[in-house]
Formats: C-alpha cells, structure tokens, sequence
C-alpha cells in the first residue's frame, strides 16, 4: 500500500497595498496567483497602511478600478496603522502589518514587487523554522577602512539580543566573507504566527533604529534597517537559510523582480511568458495599464526592447549595471 503524501498546511499569503505604484503591483501579484496557483485555499490579505500623523498624505490604495479588481480576486484588504514607521521609512510597513494577520495562522509574506510563477502549493513550508529570500547582493554591512569588520559588526547586534551568534554562521564561508554571515533579503518570509514574528521584528528593529550598538556607528541603516534585523529574528525563532529546499521560491515558484525593466533585463522566458499571460485578459488590462511601466514595458513592447539588450547567460555581477545600462538606453522606468 503506498504511504499517503504528507498534507500541505494551510496558509494566508500577505502583501502590502498602498497608494501609487504598489497598488498595481498588488493587482498582478494576484493575477498571477490566481491564474498559477488555483489550488491555493488561503486567504489572499492585503494589507493597507491607513492615514495617520506617520503619513505626510493618505497611503492608501486610491484607485478604485484597482480594489475592485483585487476584490474580484478574492483579496481581502486589510488595514493597519503606521505606529512606529511610515513616510521616513516605507519599508517598515511589512513590519507593522504583520499584527493586523490572523493570529496564530501560518502566513508567507511576500514583496509586492513579486510574480507568482508556480504552484504555491508545492512548496513544503515548515512554518515552525522561518526563512527568507536568499536572493541578495552584499548590501550591508559597508565595511569602513580601519572599522569593524563583518564579525564584530554582525556580532555586536547577536549580542544586544542574547543571541548565539557562533550557531548562525556559515562556515563553508572564509572568515570576513559576507555570504558567511546570515543575510537575506526581505523579499519573503514566512512563520507560524504573524504576531508572533511581527513583534519580534518590531522590536529589534526599533532597537536596532534607537539604540545601535558601537560598532554600528559608520553604518547606514536607511533603507536596511528590516534586513538587519530579519536574520536576528529568524535565527532567534529557530530558523535558518536551509528551511526551503532550493529553486523554489525566488526560482520555479516565485519571481522577485523588484522593477519591470530588472524582470525583462535578466528574468527566464518561463517568467515574461507568465507575465505576459496574466496581464493579458482585458479585465485586467484595462486597470494594469493605467500604470506606466506597465503600459509601456507589457503592452507596449518596451520590456522585450529591454530584453534585447542582455545575455541572460552573461549578465552583470552586480544589479547597479544593469540598472546603468537600461538607463543608457533610456528605457528605465519605476
């Protein structure tokens, strides 16, 4: 008799949805979960900051056209209030809303900036030992001349927190190499409970924000404050860069684009094709295209004017080239 398959738990997915180009980001990332992934039985929750003194404007998503095309993909919008971050940190937002989330209810967060390119459900979350993107360049710490290094810079924070420090290092990596020390992008993650992880988050970026330790002195923080804390919190709850198996998410499954010019410069075909494929039914054409990039890089064709310009077998090593390059060309657009 053969074993039965282990049952996938159930799990929301979360994103942030905000005035601006995150709104229509938010459109296509559920277009494209729904059109790739239509076994997916959780809840779809977007999660919307709300207007407060933290906000210079309203942050909301203020395109009708597109919350009622989030709405006819099942979407539920759900707001939070920007206690602690807001307009002089946006990216704190995928911090605070995490308390907004179901309670108790595993979640995978993702970056708006994201394409689901799979079956979602064929990822085996452990939702007990948290990870995140491993797709990162080596963006932080900026080692100073005559500074501490990755060691003590890293390490100063491990202790601020009580952490083991020694456990969270990989040692395949030489010593003062940065890809030794644990790092991701924050991109996606995932856990158990969102409160659980969000108050977790919240509190050592705060402290990492107010009260840095010594070492962080020469350290810019802005914008990368949630990815130093992201590994502190992760390596505290028990999790690691293991917990997925590889090519998964950021691979087969997702794609982290971050902006259309980057997806079409360095992106598989199988990705452009399910781009093109979701943004195509005129439902949702008629919304997405009110949007620039889109309209000029989907509908338009510039994206492939783009593609033209790269050997995906032979891009360059770091991410600001191609930026460079696109530029040039005068096709960048954000």
């Amino acid at each position: 008799m053969a074993a039965k398959a282990p049952k996938i738990q159930d799990f929301n997915i979360a994103i942030v949805g905000q005035g601006g180009r995150l709104q229509y980001e938010a459109a296509l990332f559920a277009a494209s979960l729904r059109m790739m992934s239509p076994d997916f039985k959780g809840r779809l929750l977007v999660a919307e900051p709300q207007p407060g003194p933290r906000w210079n404007g309203d942050p909301r998503m203020g395109n009708q056209e597109v919350r009622d095309l989030l709405e006819r993909f099942d979407a539920e919008i759900i707001p939070f209030e920007s206690k602690h971050f807001g307009q002089d940190y946006p990216y704190g937002n995928k911090i605070e809303m995490l308390k907004a989330l179901p309670k108790g209810e595993p979640f995978v967060f993702f970056d708006t900036d994201t394409l689901i390119t799979g079956d979602v459900m064929s990822v085996p979350f452990d939702f007990d030992r948290p990870t995140a993107s491993l797709r990162r360049e080596d963006t932080w710490p900026k080692i100073e001349l005559y500074g501490p290094g990755y060691s003590d810079t890293w390490k100063s924070l491990y202790d601020k927190f009580g952490l083991d420090f020694e456990s969270s290092l990989d040692l395949s990596w030489p010593d003062e190499f940065w890809k030794r020390y644990l790092y991701f992008n924050a991109g996606f993650f995932f856990y158990k409970c969102p409160h659980v992880f969000g108050d977790r988050f919240l509190e050592y970026a705060l402290a990492i924000r107010d009260d840095a330790p010594k070492e962080l002195i020469c350290q810019e923080l802005h914008p990368w404050l949630d990815q130093v804390a992201l590994p502190l919190v992760i390596h505290s709850l028990g999790g690691g860069p293991d917990t997925l198996p590889e090519g998964l998410l950021d691979g087969d499954i997702t794609c982290h684009y971050r902006m259309l010019p980057l997806l079409y410069a360095r992106e598989s075909d199988h990705v452009v094709e399910v781009l093109d494929r979701v943004s195509a039914p005129n439902w949702v054409k008629r919304v997405l295209k009110n949007h620039d990039p889109f309209k000029f890089m989907i509908y338009h064709g510039r994206g492939l004017k783009v593609r033209d310009l790269f050997d995906r077998d032979d891009l360059p090593r770091k991410e600001q080239a191609i930026r460079n390059k696109i530029k040039r060309e005068g096709y960048w657009m954000r």
